[in-house]
């Protein structure tokens, strides 16, 4: 979550400034830490709704708030937010309620984490008469049935989006992610885990598919929410060429986040409305209503966080290929990527098993696999084959990782669901279909109370 209230104040005096901002985020691998991100749809216990802003998320704001002692984070006096002593929780556009979980070491700490989250939902939100459920798309509402969360920066995205895809609206009101954030040591460390990253988000976004419901019916896609960014807003997302091509680095990520088009601008504690111009104009002086300012790193860190690229790179990786999911599969989706990019031999086999995956391939996979999922054929085999191979990887890195809780497991007691549906288990978007075709008797609104944490 962007927070431009702290923002970096040095100005950008040249390019290279930008590159450097990015290599500040090298540190050594016995300083690798983990963060997860994930979020979840609120609903009303009576009658599945989306809950309104004001008589619903906002109350359950100053709950939390008061119960723990926990900072409001404001927009024009409007609480959006709080945050913790390690964690913070948010608002997506649509009322989703996000985690930003701390910066710990082990993936036994996200589980602790998870638990106290769910833990805390529990406590507070039937109070309200609300739930939550971690699911990829909205199974049920429309978007005409979503509260406009009041932050300045969705504003000026909720007027942007139409001018540049079909599906904007539904990426920011119907959908929800679980999202790893992990280290790198150098750039030429980074340039791997990018690129097995971006190989990977396809086999990701099939081995965690938890969306195959629109308004009430399935629609024959397995992850609504990944069918969705295909036509959300394409000079922002996806799979950047540049990652693939000789050269690449962070300067070369810094020049393609200079070709993302702005947002907007933050002065003042006011987002200033700046939607479709380019940042290269703001530092030649030439952007419309700032001409002749120069803008700070801060200017650029929170430009950013403006591009939804499938593997987005700050000074740490996110990836961000996954549909939410229950909480075994929000330990998994970390455990995952831990286990490929925390370890120098799993590393190395991760960078072999994609060798052969081209640019032109990548895009086909992420353009099949909403709907086609694991069956993608894949060379001589499927997806799926790839993904045993690449789950049996991650399970060696986190083997090699050694972090074992108080009952003397180690981490690879969180891949347990990657490794049953790439064995022929179901995904969640498949079990969920087969509870819709049987026992729910295609009533989808059953899903809530199954899937709330």
């Amino acid at each position: 979550m962007s927070n431009p209230g702290e923002a970096d104040a040095t100005a950008i005096t040249q390019t290279s400034q930008l590159a450097a901002w990015f290599a500040a985020g090298c540190k050594p691998a016995s300083e690798f830490r983990i963060g997860t991100e994930h979020e979840s749809f609120g609903f009303t216990l009576n009658g599945q709704h989306p809950p309104r802003y004001e008589g619903g998320i906002r109350e359950l704001l100053d709950m939390i708030g008061a119960d723990e002692g926990l900072k409001p984070i404001l927009d024009r006096g409007n609480p959006i937010g709080l945050t913790g002593p390690n964690f913070s929780i948010s608002l997506e556009p649509g009322g989703q309620f996000e985690l930003s979980g701390g910066i710990v070491a082990s993936l036994h700490e996200t589980k602790a984490e998870i638990d106290a989250h769910i833990a805390r939902i529990h406590r507070v939100a039937p109070k309200l008469g609300l739930g939550f459920a971690p699911l990829g798309f909205h199974p049920t509402g429309t978007r005409a049935d979503f509260d406009w969360m009041p932050k300045g920066r969705y504003a000026i995205m909720r007027a942007y989006m139409p001018r540049v895809g079909t599906r904007g609206f539904d990426m920011m009101l119907r959908t929800c992610t679980v999202q790893a954030n992990l280290d790198f040591a150098s750039e030429a460390d980074m340039v791997r885990k990018m690129r097995v990253g971006y190989a990977l988000q396809p086999l990701a976004t099939a081995l965690f598919a938890n969306g195959p419901f629109r308004e009430g019916k399935p629609d024959g896609m397995l992850s609504n929410r990944a069918y969705t960014w295909l036509d959300t807003d394409n000079a922002r997302s996806g799979i950047p060429r540049a990652v693939f091509e000789d050269g690449f680095g962070f300067e070369r990520y810094a020049d393609y986040l200079l070709d993302v088009p702005m947002y907007f601008v933050y002065r003042d504690g006011r987002y200033i409305d700046v939607s479709g111009r380019s940042f290269r104009d703001f530092m030649a002086g030439r952007l419309a209503g700032f001409e002749g300012q120069t803008p700070t790193i801060g200017d650029f860190a929170d430009h950013a966080t403006t591009a939804f690229p499938d593997v987005r790179l700050k000074r740490f990786i996110e990836t961000r290929g996954a549909d939410s999911g229950n909480p075994a599969m929000l330990l998994a989706q970390p455990a995952f990527w831990a286990g490929l990019f925390y370890d120098d031999a799993a590393l190395e086999a991760a960078c072999e098993l994609i060798r052969d995956i081209d640019y032109d391939t990548l895009i086909t996979l992420r353009n099949a696999v909403p709907r086609a999922g694991l069956d993608i054929k894949l060379g001589k085999g499927t997806l799926r084959d790839l993904g045993r191979d690449a789950v049996a990887i991650a399970a060696e890195g986190l083997r090699a990782r050694a972090q074992f809780n108080a009952a003397g497991e180690d981490e690879r007691i969180y891949l347990a669901p990657l490794q049953a549906i790439t064995e022929g288990e179901p995904t969640q978007a498949e079990y969920w279909l087969g509870r819709y075709h049987g026992a729910w008797h295609g009533d989808v609104s059953r899903i809530f109370a199954e899937a709330a944490l």
